[in-house]
């Protein structure tokens, strides 16, 4: 850095601490800000209660809900709840007579935080899911409701909601063995004097506070969302962060309560409409990412001619796994798409990941290595696969660097800054001569940087990371906090991860490598301040990814670092002297053939003799006012 920008910076930082100063609140006005910020927790608190006092008032009239004596459904009304279980080797179903709804779902091959299997949700504080019926002179809410279980089995119930003599509603659940989906069927029978002719539909009404199942709740819940499929098109979700609510525009095929490794899916065979949806952040701390609603409407045969037919999906966000599950999904000719669920980034990423990461990642994951193995040989392959674009922008940079003595020249020859134009285009002449583009190393750089971006989308969702330790890392999933000192700190938060923290170090010796290198540029010293910057940023990383999957981090610093010692041995096996000499030869070789200047030159010729006939012309308008006086 030269002295004129050493001062600058010294004055910048100068203004600033007097900025600051001079702006520094009076200790009225702070405690003005501090009656604000007491006003707005209080309105917080108050919005707590309310929605508390919200939720007792909603569960106070369920239970006060009773049709009369001369109801169709008083004898449904009264009861007592009772619990029937369907399960298989992947996931256990708790079924309430209340409702004739899933109470509880458990997966038994995903441990919690706890180390006990994954629970999605437990209770009707959880999760409900209500199935209304308009009738001619009353409405069926099957919440409110109790059902009669009949022919229990590990794998199948029907729950039967008897209205009278003859007519009764059916609620036949069953879960095949293998699978984490079971089917629901809905089927009336001697019920079409209790609905009116043109009945063809049912509300379905869908209710669940997701829990925070992952350490980090900030990175899970920006992995979680509502996410719903339109027919024919595509999956769609709403805002991960704050509050919000859609109504969707057409069919529906499936709904899905999302966070970030499981989701609680509902398809409908012959799909939903009239569809709205609402996700609501729920408060760090209080054990839930989001409160979410999804309410629609779905076919329904009150003659009985026709069932009504969903299929539940209650498991993991796995690629592979959702994807064999399409298989099994009603519906001729339908592909939902399940997969979709599992985020892999914009449609071109989407692709690198679909057909190259995930194949590559269960190849070696068969193997049966340890997971930071496998992200290790993962990043090696991927350094192996960019390596042609990563040679190409070096020797671009080599050339480059050896051209820079005739460079050094064109600058001595211009001194001046009107001269500046001059300069430029002799340079450019000068390489193109050479046959070098200023910009060939950026061209490379670009075709890499989907490949990374993939990395970036895959590793975060990928569910095999979800428990695994590697070195001092106990789940590659999230966080590697080896200091956690439990008060959040502004953008760092309450930890320190450390291969963040290795991430952002081989960043900055990748930077001051590579500063070496090219210490002599021009580019650095006309713009000396870019070092500070190509230096701050790694450091800004530690901010960004501290929070982030310790497996996120621990690709990173290994690709930095594998990075660093290829540039090591391409700059020890480059013989500057030799690819001079070979440049030279080629100029040599095309002296004599007619060469056309093409981009950045051709354009700096241009504009140089634009600026030249201007000149030309004000000289001679100067010289004829000259003659006339």
């Amino acid at each position: 850095m030269d002295k004129n920008t050493l001062i600058g910076f010294t004055l910048i930082g100068l203004v600033l601490i007097g900025f600051s100063i001079f702006n520094r609140p009076s200790e009225e006005e702070m405690a003005q800000i501090q009656r604000y910020q007491d006003s707005i927790q209080q309105v917080m608190q108050e919005q707590a209660a309310l929605e508390a006092a919200g939720l007792a008032e909603a569960q106070q009239k369920a239970q006060a809900y009773m049709p009369d004596s001369t109801s169709a459904l008083f004898s449904a009304s009264q009861g007592e709840e009772s619990f029937v279980t369907l399960k298989n080797n992947l996931v256990e179903l708790q079924l309430s007579t209340k409702g004739a709804r899933v109470n509880k779902a458990t997966l038994a091959d995903y441990k919690g935080q706890d180390r006990n299997p994954v629970v999605l949700f437990d209770g009707n504080e959880e999760m409900v899911m209500n199935f209304a019926f308009s009738g001619k002179n009353e409405n069926i809410l099957t919440e409110n409701l109790y059902f009669q279980p009949l022919n229990a089995s590990d794998s199948t119930i029907t729950m039967r909601l008897n209205v009278g003599e003859g007519q009764y509603i059916d609620f036949n659940y069953f879960l095949p063995t293998d699978l984490y989906m079971a089917n629901l069927s809905i089927h009336a029978e001697g019920m079409h004097n209790f609905f009116t002719p043109n009945t063809k539909t049912m509300n379905f009404n869908w209710f669940q506070r997701t829990r925070q199942l992952e350490k980090g709740y900030s990175f899970e819940q920006q992995f979680s969302s509502l996410t719903y499929r339109i027919d024919n098109d595509d999956t769609e979700h709403l805002n991960e962060q704050g509050e919000d609510k859609e109504e969707a525009e057409g069919i529906v095929n499936w709904i899905a309560f999302k966070n970030q490794f499981f989701s609680s899916v509902v398809i409908a065979e012959q799909d939903f409409e009239k569809a709205s949806f609402k996700s609501v952040p729920q408060k760090e701390g209080s054990g839930y990412l989001k409160k979410y609603n999804a309410e629609t409407e779905a076919f329904f045969d009150p003659t009985g001619k026709e069932s009504t037919n969903f299929q539940l999906y209650f498991g993991p966000n796995h690629f592979k796994t959702l994807q064999a599950t399409n298989d099994f999904v009603l519906g001729e000719d339908k592909d939902p798409e399940l997969e979709n669920l599992v985020y892999l980034g914009w449609p071109l990423i989407r692709w690198i990941n679909r057909w190259f990461t995930i194949n590559v990642f269960d190849w070696l994951s068969g193997w049966g290595l340890n997971m930071g193995i496998v992200l290790l040989l993962m990043t090696i392959i991927v350094k192996i696969v960019v390596y042609p674009t990563t040679y190409k922008s070096y020797m671009s940079s080599a050339k480059m660097r050896v051209l820079r003595p005739y460079v050094d020249e064109i600058n001595k020859k211009y001194p001046n800054p009107e001269d500046a134009m001059k300069k430029n285009q002799e340079t450019m002449a000068l390489y193109s001569r050479y046959g070098v583009s200023p910009m060939g190393g950026c061209l490379p750089m670009l075709i890499q940087m989907p490949v990374y971006i993939a990395l970036f989308n895959f590793v975060p969702n990928a569910i095999e990371l979800r428990g695994e330790s590697f070195l001092w890392a106990k789940d590659l999933s999230t966080y590697d906090d080896v200091i956690n000192w439990g008060t959040d700190i502004w953008l760092l938060g309450d930890h320190l991860s450390l291969f963040c923290l290795l991430f952002s170090v081989t960043n900055i010796l990748n930077t001051w490598y590579m500063m070496r290198q090219q210490k002599d540029t021009m580019a650095q010293q006309q713009m000396p301040g870019m070092k500070i910057m190509m230096y701050a940023m790694p450091i800004m990383f530690i901010f960004f990814f501290n929070s982030y999957s310790a497996g996120l981090n621990y690709y990173y610093f290994v690709s930095g670092l594998i990075g660093i010692l290829i540039m090591i041995v391409l700059r020890k096996t480059t013989d500057d002297k030799a690819l001079l000499a070979k440049l030279e030869a080629r100029m040599e070789a095309n002296k004599n053939k007619p060469r056309k200047m093409t981009g950045m030159a051709a354009k700096l010729e241009a504009l140089q003799k634009q600026l030249e006939e201007q000149q030309r012309l004000q000289q001679q308008q100067q010289q004829n006012r000259n003659n006339k006086r």
